[in-house]
């Protein structure tokens, strides 16, 4: 836990940048995974940081529940339930430096795909209508977010080749989240990964999340739809390569 306020002060930071992916800007959770596995280590943090998540998509679930709906998330949970138990397996098995290089080649893999949407759009929207390509990136986000708390790139890119505009697809990615977090919450604790520190650890980052919160909603009123999708792409990009070569 930290104990000094330069590290209480990065963890804030990371908090912040929690809020803000919620309220729209997926790719900058990558930031607060980076930094979290940094103070915490990179296998614990991902206990650390959930209650934070959890917090955070009940904040943000009712200031965009008017947006979109429900149907969108439930093709989702099968092939996300898959990918979370893969992921649980998989973390009490492998070390911090291969879960790191694993959750970064899938959101490149992922960056790649959303860029292929650009450069080949006829032959990628074939692809994208597949029922195929809803399970990949399912049961890659399970895997992803059950690792890491890092699915939020591959949720979004996967969203944006489904053509939902900015507000709609918040609201799709707040409802599929606020389930998918709460699912992880008994696979979290089976692993010891949930403490009485851990959460004591959250409380000090409460505020700094939901300034994030604010702050993105704010930003993402003010930032055009095609500079919005650049971001996320961008934003994947640079978490994929610091977690794949970190």
């Amino acid at each position: 836990m930290t104990a000094d306020l330069p590290t209480l002060a990065l963890a804030m930071f990371a908090a912040l940048c929690v809020g803000v992916s919620k309220a729209g800007f997926g790719g900058i959770s990558m930031v607060s995974v980076v930094v979290f596995a940094e103070i915490y280590g990179a296998r614990l943090s991902t206990g650390l940081a959930l209650p934070l998540l959890i917090a955070a998509d009940i904040t943000v679930y009712p200031a965009f529940r008017r947006f979109a709906s429900w149907r969108p998330v439930w093709p989702l949970l099968l092939p996300t339930s898959i990918g979370l138990l893969g992921g649980w397996f998989l973390l009490g098995r492998i070390d911090d430096a291969v879960a790191r290089r694993v959750i970064g080649a899938v959101v490149l893999a992922m960056v790649a795909l959303q860029l292929g949407r650009r450069w080949w759009p006829r032959a990628y929207q074939e692809m994208a209508d597949s029922r195929g390509f809803g399970y990949a990136a399912g049961v890659a986000g399970g895997f992803a977010t059950m690792l890491a708390n890092a699915a939020g790139p591959i949720i979004q890119l996967f969203l944006l080749s489904r053509r939902f505009n900015k507000m709609d697809l918040v609201g799709v990615a707040a409802r599929f989240f606020l389930l998918v977090n709460l699912a992880k919450v008994p696979l979290s604790a089976g692993l010891a990964l949930i403490t009485p520190a851990s959460l004591l650890e959250n409380a000090k980052l409460l505020p700094a999340m939901w300034l994030g919160v604010w702050l993105g909603r704010r930003m993402l009123h003010r930032v055009p739809q095609r500079m919005f999708e650049w971001l996320v792409v961008v934003f994947a990009i640079l978490a994929g390569l610091r977690l794949t070569l970190a």
